[in-house]
């Protein structure tokens, strides 16, 4: 059923081409607009998990073997130090972001979303959004349009916000994976991952919190990365963008929501942005349906609770060495303790299991510690 309401997402990457798809599943008109044409690029790590295949999987987004790579888990390495898990269910994919943002935008062409490729959002109004100097009326208005929304600060829902950022650099190379794995290097207040892509591709990409960090630090801070990207050769030019941990007091107001980074976002550290967004995306859309965006300002705080958390514990990770180091040596002395916080990481655990674990962690951890203190 075609409903007469009308939605406008500014912010065309994929949380809002996400949003868009949601509502258009639940039978709104709805147009995206954007200063770029597709595909849009950014700079991330590239590896997209099992919740956040499951996500895309709704909205009716798919993939072939040929679009990407997949990964069964993740690798931790700090110097000697190696430890690694497998996702408990499914897999995950490593894959260029342009071709995700082209799949998607394709899906939501098949929705019957509009497109407003190329176009200046100059402002909104409560009937609508201005772009290119005419405004276009619309019933909600959705602020997908990144970290440093405008639509957020055109509705006046920067207040009471709280931020820490960091700044990420991504770069392609022409070389076979090493791992089935994806990879996370371990730095003195920096980390690295690697993401298998394709058969002779990967994506490289460096977090830190100091704006002039660039790839060549790798050479002094992962000498076994280094070594291991020796003869690679680079497939695409050097590429930026901040991350960081953000929370708002409140995502709507009116008649205009956001998601996505717009909504605030937490640290790239995790790798679930993506998934993150497409949920937003999905509970926006059934608030929408029901015409109670309260709902979608509860869920949303909801969802975001531990993909937090975690983010907040990864940091804290990299913020102490010697804390850093016995962890990685508990989960390397016992695998399933890795798995088990992976399993809770990307998905939903119930409290006996998340008291369970954490137990048998503190038990792990306090071996590291002692076994150090004899050595």
């Amino acid at each position: 059923m075609i409903r007469s309401d009308s939605v406008f997402v500014i912010g065309g990457g994929p949380a809002g081409l996400a949003a868009a798809i949601a509502a258009s599943q639940k039978g709104f008109r709805v147009t995206v607009a954007d200063g770029s044409k597709p595909p849009i690029d950014k700079a991330c790590g590239e590896g997209l998990m099992p919740a956040t295949l499951e996500a895309l999987e709704k909205l009716g987004i798919t993939f072939s073997g040929t679009e990407g790579r997949s990964f069964p888990g993740v690798r931790f390495l700090d110097g000697p130090l190696t430890a690694e898990a497998k996702f408990p269910d499914g897999h995950a994919i490593g894959m260029r972001r342009t071709i995700l943002h082209q799949k998607m935008v394709e899906r939501a062409a098949e929705c019957g979303v509009s497109f407003l490729w190329g176009t200046s959002i100059t402002g909104i109004s409560p009937r609508g959004v201005v772009a290119d100097g005419f405004e276009h009326s619309s019933d909600w208005i959705v602020g997908a349009d990144g970290s440093g929304s405008r639509v957020r600060k055109w509705s006046g829902l920067d207040e009471r916000s709280r931020d820490n950022r960091r700044f990420a650099f991504r770069r392609h190379f022409r070389v076979e994976p090493w791992t089935d794995f994806m990879e996370v290097y371990w730095g003195s207040d920096m980390q690295a991952y690697v993401t298998p892509l394709g058969p002779e591709e990967i994506c490289v990409a460096v977090i830190s919190y100091d704006p002039g960090t660039r790839l060549e630090v790798i050479a002094r801070q992962f000498p076994e990365l280094a070594e291991r990207l020796r003869d690679a050769v680079p497939t695409s030019a050097e590429r930026g963008a901040i991350t960081g941990m953000k929370k708002l007091r409140c995502v709507f107001r009116g008649n205009v929501a956001l998601v996505g980074d717009a909504s605030g976002g937490i640290d790239a550290i995790t790798g679930e942005g993506l998934c993150l967004g497409f949920q937003q995306a999905a509970k926006f859309a059934e608030s929408l349906e029901r015409n109670d965006l309260v709902s979608y300002q509860s869920e949303h705080s909801r969802i975001a609770r531990r993909p937090w958390m975690f983010a907040q514990l990864m940091l804290l990770l990299g913020a102490y060495p010697i804390l850093r180091r016995h962890v990685i040596r508990a989960l390397s002395i016992d695998s399933t303790i890795f798995a088990r916080l992976l399993s809770m990481h990307i998905g939903p655990s119930s409290f006996p299991n998340f008291a369970s674990t954490g137990t048998r962690f503190g038990r792990k951890l306090l071996e590291s510690v002692c076994q150090e203190g004899f050595e």
